[in-house]
């Protein structure tokens, strides 16, 4: 210390981290998520960007561009421009840098392999049903076609976009927001965090509640 010069006060800042969140198409698309937010896939993407704005500058809204591609096939786009491009943050995840534990891919190997073993005895019991029942052989195939659907997909990665939203998510430590089931188990493995879909307006919700209740407190002061 400088003779004559004391100390001035010792002033804490808190560092708060930015919240990222990174979007499924399932919040606007999956009928049973949607209706929380709106009717139709625009009316919820209208509904969504009303919270973005109430809490822009403190969450952060990221969506991969394959994703959100996928989702303007869905979205009336002059009804939420311009606001979609200023909420929603395009950005593809760095492919060539983000590191992926080796464990994850003898994960998936071993899980497509037991899938398509899985799929293969859907098929047998298909042909079986066929020859007895010969008359509704529509009926068996329109069956087939739901359980081999099954079989193979639920619960797996199976697009590119799925996979990009897991390493965009990796890539800004975000929390992925998803009705997949396949998105969030493999989330989990990889030690990423997520919400429900289902629960995401509860979220906003209380993430707006406490942003106007701590503006509030700040003004008392």
């Amino acid at each position: 210390m400088r003779a004559g010069v004391t100390d001035g006060p010792h002033i804490k800042v808190k560092v708060v981290k930015m919240i990222r969140f990174v979007l499924d198409t399932s919040i606007f698309v999956n009928p049973d998520v949607r209706r929380k937010f709106g009717e139709t896939p625009t009316e919820a993407m209208k509904t969504f960007l009303n919270y973005a704005e109430k809490l822009f500058g403190k969450v952060e809204f990221y969506m991969p561009p394959g994703i959100y591609r996928e989702l303007m096939h869905f979205v009336e786009e002059e009804e939420v421009s311009p606001d979609i491009e200023l909420y929603i943050i395009k950005k593809p995840p760095n492919v060539h840098d983000i590191k992926i534990p080796a464990f994850v891919v003898y994960e998936l190997i071993e899980d497509i392999r037991r899938r398509v073993d899985k799929g293969l005895r859907v098929a047998e019991k298909a042909v079986r049903e066929s020859v007895i029942d010969t008359e509704n052989v529509d009926k068996i195939i329109q069956k087939l076609r739901r359980n081999y659907r099954k079989a193979l997909r639920e619960g797996i990665l199976d697009s590119k976009e799925d996979f990009e939203l897991i390493l965009l998510a990796k890539e800004l430590d975000g929390v992925i927001v998803s009705a997949d089931v396949g998105i969030l188990t493999w989330a989990e493995k990889m030690g990423i965090k997520w919400v429900d879909a289902f629960k995401f307006k509860e979220v906003l919700d209380e993430l707006v509640e406490k942003l106007e209740r701590s503006e509030s407190e700040k003004e008392r002061e």
